[in-house]
Order: C-alpha cells, then sequence, then structure tokens
C-alpha cells in the first residue's frame, strides 16, 4: 500500500470540552467535529506532564520527561533524542514545521529532521508575530492561526507529488493571552456563557498544597480579560469574589473560545485542500492539543494539575482509508504513544527512536481489539512552586475507575522550580462514584485497599519507565540541561 500522508494539527491549551464533537456546552466547532464524524475520536487520550515544552517533547520523542530532558518551560529538550520527524524524513517522507516549538531557546534547540519550517520565538505573539526559520528571523504581518495555515497550504502546493509528506501544524492559539481575529467580534459574548457545574468547588478535601495554588478566576489579570474591572466588583468578602469571578470568567472564555474558532476554521480550510487534491484517502489528519486546560471547572484557569480537564488531550483521526467514520476509541492511550503509532502508520521502524516508550494504538484506529493493551497511564509534574501559579510537584496514576495523586512538593532540581519543599500528601479519586473529582478519599478507611494498591501500580511504571520516585529530602537532585 502507498505510504500515507500525515497532517499533524496540534493546539496550545485546547481543552476537549470546548469541542463540539466532545460534547462542549460553551461552543461549536464544525470542521473539528467533521474529523469526528469522518474518522475517529479517542475518549482516553492523556498527556504525561500537563505543560506546554514538556507534552511536546514527550509527542515528538515518544519518551518521559526524565529521558527528553524537558521537564519544564524552563528547560531545553535534549537534542540528542531522536523524533519521529527525524525517522519519517530518513525514511524519503518530505517534512514541514509551522507554528510553536516551544523547545528552547539555544541554536541547538532549533527544529530537525524538516525540509522546512518556521516557528515562534518562545511562545509567539498573535499579532504580526516574529517567525524564526531557516534563512534567519522575520516579522510576518497578519493574525497568527492564519499564518501558520497559510504556510502549511503553501508547503501541501510546492511538494513532491511523487514523495509522501508529514505536515506539522502547530497553533499558538488558544494559549493566553487569548487575542483573537476582530472577525469573531459578536461570538460567545461575555455574559451568555454557560459556567461548569464545578465552578464553585470549595477544595475543602484536597491536598493543602492544591488549596493554595494562584490559578482561581479571580487570579486572571486586566492583560487576560481586556476590560477595567467595575468598582463595584472590587470589594472584600464572599459575595464580591464571586460575583468578580464569574465576570472574569465571562470575558476569559469569550476571547478564548473566539481563539478557538480561528483554529477550527483553520482546520476546515486544510481539509478541504486536502479534498480538492484528491488526498483525502490516504493523508492522516490528526488534531490534538499539548494538554487540556480548566475552563472555569473547579473554579481554575491554566493546567498543570492531573485532574482529568487538564490531563485530557482531545484527539481526532481521520484517515478514510483505515479508520473507519464514526469510530470510538476509549483505551487509555498517552502523548509518548504518538510517535509509535505514526512510525507504523508509515511503514518507519519504530527501532529508529532507540529511546522511545510508548506503544503504536494504530490497530485501534484500525478498529481492532488489544486485549494486553495498558489500563492505567503515568503522569509526572516537575516544575514545582512555579513563579506565578505555584502549582505543586506530583505523580500518580489514572486508571478507567480511579486516580492516585502523589503531590511530592519538591522540584529536585528542575529547572523554574523553587527550593520551598513542602510536606507530602495524597490524593484519591474514585472515578465512576466521582467523575468530577470533587471528593479525595485518600484518608477514608473504605479506600485503604485501593490506595496501597494504586501506590503499588505508581511504584510498578516508575520502575518501568526509568523515573525515580520521591523518597524525601534526601532524594538525589536532579540537574537538567536548560536554554
Amino acid at each position: 500500500m502507498t505510504r500515507p500522508n500525515i497532517v499533524f494539527v496540534m493546539s496550545d491549551d485546547h481543552a476537549a470540552h470546548s469541542i463540539s464533537a466532545y460534547g462542549s456546552r460553551v461552543n461549536t466547532t464544525p470542521h473539528l467535529d467533521r474529523l469526528a464524524t469522518e474518522g475517529a475520536r479517542m475518549d482516553a487520550v492523556y498527556c504525561t506532564n500537563a505543560i506546554c515544552t514538556p507534552s511536546r517533547a514527550s509527542i515528538l520523542t515518544g519518551t518521559y520527561s526524565h529521558i527528553n530532558r524537558a521537564p519544564s518551560i524552563y528547560s531545553e529538550f535534549d537534542y540528542r533524542v531522536r523524533t519521529f520527524p527525524e525517522v519519517l524524513q530518513e525514511c524519503g517522507y518530505q517534512t514541514a514545521l509551522y507554528g510553536k516549538w516551544h523547545l528552547g531557546r539555544s541554536e541547538r534547540s532549533r527544529p530537525r529532521g524538516f525540509d522546512d519550517w518556521r516557528i515562534y520565538p518562545d511562545q509567539g505573539a498573535y499579532v504580526d508575530p516574529v517567525m524564526i526559520g531557516p534563512d534567519g528571523e522575520e516579522r510576518i504581518p497578519g493574525y497568527a492561526t492564519d499564518i501558520v495555515t497559510r504556510q502549511s497550504l503553501d508547503f501541501l502546493d510546492q511538494r513532491d507529488p511523487e514523495q509522501p509528506f508529514c505536515l506539522l501544524v502547530h497553533h499558538k492559539a488558544p494559549h493566553r493571552p487569548w487575542v483573537p481575529h476582530p472577525r469573531y467580534d459578536g461570538m460567545y459574548e461575555a455574559g451568555t456563557i454557560p459556567e461548569p457545574e464545578t465552578m464553585w468547588d470549595d477544595h475543602s478535601s484536597r491536598a493543602q498544597v492544591v488549596r493554595e495554588v494562584a490559578m482561581q478566576l479571580d487570579d486572571l489579570r486586566e492583560s487576560d480579560y481586556k476590560e477595567t474591572l467595575p468598582p463595584e466588583l472590587e470589594g472584600d468578602g464572599e459575595a464580591s469574589w464571586r460575583a468578580r469571578s464569574s465576570w472574569k470568567y465571562q470575558r476569559y472564555m469569550r476571547d478564548y473560545l473566539r481563539c478557538v474558532q480561528a483554529v477550527d476554521d483553520s482546520v476546515g480550510e486544510i481539509l478541504d485542500h486536502l479534498e480538492e487534491n484528491g488526498l483525502a484517502e490516504n493523508t492522516i489528519v490528526i488534531y490534538t492539543s499539548d494538554q487540556g486546560f480548566f475552563l472555569g471547572d473547579h473554579g481554575w484557569f491554566d493546567k498543570r494539575l492531573m485532574l482529568d480537564e487538564s490531563l485530557t488531550m482531545p484527539m481526532l483521526v481521520r484517515w478514510p482509508a483505515q479508520v473507519a467514520a464514526g469510530s470510538r476509541i476509549t483505551d487509555t492511550i498517552s502523548n509518548v504513544d504518538f510517535a509509535a503509532t505514526l512510525l507504523e502508520a508509515a511503514s518507519a521502524e519504530t527501532s529508529e527512536l532507540p529511546e522511545q516508550q510508548g506503544r503504536s494504538f494504530l490497530p485501534q484506529l484500525r478498529g481492532e481489539e488489544v486485549e494486553d493493551w495498558r489500563q492505567a497511564v503515568y503522569y509526572r509534574y516537575w516544575e514545582h512552586d512555579d513563579p506565578e501559579h505555584h502549582a505543586p510537584a506530583h505523580y500518580g496514576v489514572r486508571t478507567p475507575t480511579h486516580k492516585y495523586i502523589r503531590y511530592y512538593n519538591d522540584g529536585l532540581g528542575s529547572p523554574g522550580s523553587s527550593d520551598r519543599i513542602m510536606p507530602v500528601e495524597d490524593e484519591l479519586y474514585d472515578l465512576v462514584a466521582d467523575p468530577h473529582e470533587m471528593t479525595n478519599v485518600a484518608g477514608d478507611p473504605a479506600y485503604a485497599e485501593v490506595l496501597g494498591a494504586l501506590k503499588s501500580l505508581t511504584a510498578e511504571l516508575q520502575a518501568e519507565y526509568g523515573d525515580a520516585p520521591y523518597e524525601g529530602p534526601d532524594t538525589p537532585r536532579l540537574e537538567w540541561p536548560t536554554g
């Protein structure tokens, strides 16, 4: 069979629950929905570290953060660890990358394995962004999402039609500070957006360190909501705090959803181009985000924590030649599995990524049952007590029925972490009885056996992946290369 083309579209901080194919209550995304209708919607895809740089490094290399050396947004991933685009390029694929990279600032961290590339330095700007390419740096007029779409379509037009291609379309949106294009003015107006049912979670049963994270809706800044806070909302007390949080939520979400709309339109343009040029049948189109995001859920914005809104990645896959329309895949997948899957689909050897730790889920995409597939995903967030949000270092496991989290509260020397060490705390959630993760049952005697089993499972997965557990303040400090 002719090797498939690959179009891998990844946005930044796009929560699955703001995609209508996943049942969004707050917006509609017709072009992303088209991927789900014509291909597979994956319902249990999780990141291994819910923050930009680490997730992107895991996707490219198929490895955990302690292997690719990118545990933090302040780190630079190890350029010696091979990536799936490098392997595909060596196998004869034409490769290109446009948009957000965010894997370090030095020359050695620049993209490799690509025939053409244009990336933002660091986070990039929404309007008239600077982009770096093989020929240097330039400022490109226009809106970031539109620019990346245009660059991607130009690549498709100019490629060699005799060779397969792998195109990475990496949007900045909908990352903070949520600057939408003016053409979306009037959509999702403030005051019309439903609040999530968990928005007023009081966090009373959660670990103390989680109750202290600076991710509350009231922590949003004026640069986020872009209006002057009305004087009547500036008071102290519960009533003022609630009114202020609701007001900020509406404006944050208005701009977030408008940024999502541009990404949805971009996907539509790419799908139309593939159809018009006879490429749709044997092109794998993937849509994902580098992690999830809190959209007022539990009263928060941002990501980092292991609760599902942050942990869950959207993933929609269309490949008419191989994937049945309307498929739904519920097996537990992680972002370290992406590289192995794409290499197998391209008939490339996964051994060419010698350090990769994932497993191909191509059989599931083809509708096959995989009896020995994993039932848990291992997670680790390294960037302890970061300067803005103060999220704690933690690791844990998620199974289809339960989630265990250990806040070990020590950055172990990773970039961006403070030197502050707090007491170790545990959380346990019964995902069947409590799917919204509102009640921590780690201290409930009725769950003692479950807690012990998940602690053991965490240790087993740490041993399997070669990730050393935290054993107290005397745990050896890790040294991470930085940009």
